[in-house]
């Protein structure tokens, strides 16, 4: 694998895993590197998919585990909004 494309992936995992220090480590190697902000944007944007996805698959599980089919208080209803995760 390249440099470039394991500093991507390593991007769009921090994004998912909301890890800013390592966001802001790999960040830095991108620009040492080169990478354009458009790839970089697109890896991030990619890790936000991810990241959307799987707190709704959490959501749906903690509701099917407590039985539970209403909104928590306090809740602004995204959850409830199915976005595609991968596509």
């Amino acid at each position: 694998m390249d440099d470039k494309t394991e500093i991507l992936i390593s991007l769009g995992a921090s994004t998912a895993a909301n890890c800013v220090p390592c966001f802001e480590y790999y960040f830095e190697k991108a620009t040492k590197l080169g990478l354009n902000m458009e790839d970089i944007k697109k890896a991030v944007e990619i890790g936000n998919k991810v990241k959307t996805g799987s707190s709704i698959a959490m959501t749906k599980s903690i509701r099917s585990i407590t039985n539970s089919d209403t909104e928590p208080e306090g809740g602004d209803g995204a959850a409830t909004t199915i976005h595609p995760c991968c596509h």
